[in-house]
């Protein structure tokens, strides 16, 4: 598996995000509500500079979990690593592939993070530009119900990967 795809849709979704919200950042008002609670009423506010500003910081932050972690785990000794059968998946002959397993996957996970953040941001920016008429806040359950399961799969796929070394499938 290669990584380079999620990595170019993390890039294309942050170049996405930086358009569409530097589109709209002049349009909000100076306070903006950012929080809402499950029915979708506005439950929390903060200037629009704090805002983005918090924006920025887990756009950072999903990036170096989606694209620092596999090189983290990489630089550690084996024996910090909970990783099922790690002596059969981190000997020497078989590190290789851990290592781009697991860079793809957390490539994908970093995709999937992004997204929900890009989703979640701009509802409420919808919601502060639109407030006569809200976004459906059914639409983030949707989103939330998609990253759960994409976070199974992910989960059960690794599982698979690395519960049994491939001699004993």
């Amino acid at each position: 598996m290669d990584s380079r795809l999620p990595k170019l849709i993390f890039v294309f979704l942050v170049l996405f995000a930086v358009v569409h919200f530097s589109s709209v950042y002049s349009q909000l008002p100076g306070v903006v509500a950012s929080h809402f609670n499950s029915p979708g009423a506005p439950s929390g506010w903060q200037t629009k500079e704090a805002f983005f500003g918090v924006f920025l910081a887990v756009s950072v932050l999903a990036a170096a979990i989606g694209f620092g972690m596999p090189r983290i785990i990489a630089a550690m000794p084996a024996q910090l690593i909970n990783l099922p059968n790690k002596h059969y998946w981190l000997a020497p002959e078989h590190l290789a592939e851990t290592t781009e397993f697991l860079n793809n996957y957390f490539a994908w996970f970093a995709c999937a993070v992004y997204l929900i953040l890009v989703c979640a941001f701009d509802y409420a920016v919808q919601n502060n530009l639109h407030p006569e008429n809200p976004p459906d806040p059914g639409r983030m359950w949707y989103v939330l119900a998609g990253f759960i399961t994409f976070t199974l799969w992910g989960t059960i796929r690794m599982l698979a990967k690395f519960l049994r070394p491939p001699e004993e499938r």
